[in-house]
């Protein structure tokens, strides 16, 4: 044997051991890519219903909210500065799960899920009202999916079985 044919042999067991090598390695930079997806997915989840808890936990809130979505600018100004910050933070959750579907860590059908939850609570004019105060608060093209949304003029009907007519507004106290 020449060096030349050692040489070929060496390169030939070289692609033996490394093609098996490299089929791992892309195995296990998949799975990792699952289970970072999963993460990312499980913490949108604990995220929103950490936001979602405030409204079964405080009926005072929960009556802000109902008020507030029929109409931001007849709430007072306490009940507007609590409405407020509570879409802001239900905003930056929906900003953080459009760019998480945009980089695809969301699934069509979850981004589906979520943009159909979006389109019934922004539908309602009280919430169309207060984005056009905080919107400049967004990313311009979050700020182009809302709109859309808007633009298509959907029903308000999330709440519509809560007969919103009967929330008041709570009493001042002198």
């Amino acid at each position: 044997m020449n060096w030349e044919m050692l040489a070929a042999l060496g390169q030939l067991a070289a692609v033996f051991v490394g093609i098996p090598s490299l089929i791992y390695l892309a195995v296990q930079i998949r799975e990792q890519t699952k289970e970072r997806r999963q993460s990312a997915v499980n913490a949108l989840a604990v995220q929103w219903g950490d936001l979602t808890k405030s409204l079964h936990d405080n009926a005072e809130f929960g009556a802000i909210y109902l008020r507030g979505v029929q109409s931001f600018t007849d709430l007072d100004a306490v009940s507007k500065l609590r409405f407020s910050a509570f879409l802001n933070r239900f905003f930056k959750n929906f900003e953080g799960m459009y760019f998480s579907h945009c980089d695809r860590i969301l699934t069509e059908s979850l981004w589906g899920e979520i943009e159909r939850t979006m389109s019934d609570v922004i539908a309602y004019p009280g919430v169309q009202e207060w984005w056009k105060t905080r919107r400049h608060w967004h990313t311009e093209e979050f700020g182009r999916v809302v709109d859309a949304i808007i633009a298509r003029g959907d029903e308000p009907k999330a709440y519509s079985t809560y007969n919103l007519r009967e929330i008041v507004a709570p009493e001042t106290r002198a």
